[in-house]
């Protein structure tokens, strides 16, 4: 099994105090950051852009995970690239007619590809994509705000991701975004996730060391 992997999102911390957000997620414990970015068109809201990105990269070693809940992703690739994401997730909703180009425009760029899917999106939708990515993320919960409650009817899709992994030999990481905390961390764990990415849940902890804990084990102590 894959090493459980917590991936905060920034989504839910302090933007006024930015950089001690991200250093106290990674002082606990997690390697990688999630980054959200919504364009209010593909999504109804509106995050951060490029420049965030980019000064995030100045203040930390972390792995980043970028999000691109946003239309046409492929002509921000290259941006989002060099502003120093490790990995970039796009939405097949978002790029259907073009996914496959955006997916090797990403890894052209040296950075890990990521396809996501909504949650009433099926899984057959991204199989043709499955042996070019390197992060599958299952949302389980509608994409645009932080704090919904978990979907675990979603859950059959990281199945079903994870026994296709199984059978064609395939490395990717299956990743849940969306509601989780240690409660729902095991259920996606048990239906073959290895990345949590986790907002409110640590950043609204008391004790966000022992909140990253229980999303890896299973259990709270908060």
């Amino acid at each position: 099994m894959k090493e459980i992997i917590i991936a905060p999102s920034i989504l839910s911390a302090d933007f006024a105090d930015l950089k001690n957000e991200i250093k106290k997620v990674e002082n606990a414990g997690a390697k990688w950051l999630h980054i959200d970015v919504m364009d209010g068109k593909f999504v109804p809201n509106i995050t951060i852009g490029i420049p965030v990105v980019k000064s995030i990269r100045k203040i930390t070693n972390m792995v980043l995970d970028v999000h691109l809940m946003i239309v046409e992703p492929i002509k921000y690739v290259k941006d989002f690239a060099d502003a120093g994401s490790d990995y970039i997730t796009v939405h097949i909703e978002a790029c259907k007619d073009n996914a496959e180009e955006t997916i090797n425009a990403i890894t052209h760029e040296n950075v890990k590809a990521g396809i996501s899917i909504k949650p009433q999106t099926p899984v057959n939708e991204i199989e043709p994509l499955l042996k070019k990515v390197d992060l599958v993320q299952i949302m389980t919960v509608e994409p645009g705000f932080g704090g919904q409650q978990f979907m675990e009817d979603c859950l059959h899709k990281a199945r079903e991701i994870h026994d296709y992994a199984e059978k064609y030999g395939f490395n990717f990481h299956i990743e849940t975004d969306g509601g989780i905390n240690s409660q729902t961390a095991k259920l996606a764990i048990n239906a073959g996730v290895n990345v949590l990415v986790a907002g409110s849940y640590v950043y609204n902890a008391i004790n966000i060391e022992e909140a990253i804990k229980s999303l890896k084990e299973g259990y709270t102590n908060q």
